[in-house]
């Protein structure tokens, strides 16, 4: 089952993008990110994929009341995936004690890989590879980590699934990296969720044909009208059903 997780990154309490990762290269999409939740989960979507970019980059995590309240709001109908500042036991511990389904861990995974294992016995870990080029990115993808891709994945045997972002991707509707995440699908031993360059109905109908995918993260297509949430999941349904 291919799951849609429609994105909401926040800075400042408010709902932003950057291109290609770029602090300097926002756009506002809104001021009420639970609003915003509360719809994605009204036009029937499971998942919301929440980004805590000040944590990302400083450690600090202003906006986790704004996550707990974002759990709250969509309780019953989707479950929180969220990410951003995941670098001990004790902040799983918090966000797992305020409903968050599955956190993502990014630069504290690269860095100490074993942390996923400790943090998996208290909530299901998604490992995100920010990847440019092939190289893992770090702190908010300010930083290069000197690991590849393809050398990353066995080092978090616990993984529950892996978010594969392509950074020169991210942000910019020019679609997804097909062939780098159909190898990624092939080797990772987890199921993969697709990020970066979603910007179509047809990205996500090509998307749905890589063996292994898990999930389709899209935020920038929803926010500038490509397509919408309800449309997004009925494709992935439609491209499913076709496979079967």
């Amino acid at each position: 089952m291919i799951e849609l997780y429609p994105a909401i990154d926040l800075l400042g309490g408010r709902v932003v993008r950057l291109r290609q990762g770029d602090y300097a290269d926002e756009t506002v999409y809104g001021n009420d990110p639970i609003a915003m939740a509360r719809s994605f989960a009204e036009a029937g979507s499971l998942w919301v994929h929440v980004v805590d970019l000040d944590a990302a980059k400083s450690g600090d995590p202003i906006n986790r009341p704004v996550v707990a309240a974002i759990v709250q709001a969509v309780a019953g109908v989707s479950k929180v995936q969220t990410g951003g500042g995941v670098r001990s036991v004790a902040d799983a511990e918090e966000l797992a004690n305020a409903g968050v389904a599955r956190v993502v861990m990014g630069s504290a995974a690269v860095r100490e890989p074993s942390l996923v294992a400790e943090v998996s016995e208290v909530v299901p870990v998604a490992v995100g590879l920010d990847h440019r080029s092939g190289e893992i990115s770090i702190h908010g993808w300010t930083q290069g980590s000197g690991l590849m891709l393809d050398d990353a994945y066995e080092l978090f045997p616990t993984a529950a699934v892996f978010v594969i972002t392509n950074i020169g991707r991210d942000g910019m509707l020019e679609g997804p990296d097909i062939e780098g995440l159909t190898r990624s699908a092939a080797s990772a031993g987890a199921p993969i969720i697709a990020s970066g360059g979603v910007s179509s109905i047809g990205d996500i109908e090509a998307l749905a044909k890589i063996p292994g995918l898990g999930g389709v993260i899209t935020g920038k297509a929803v926010y500038e009208g490509r397509f919408t949430v309800s449309e997004g999941l009925a494709a992935l349904a439609a491209a499913q059903e076709a496979q079967s």
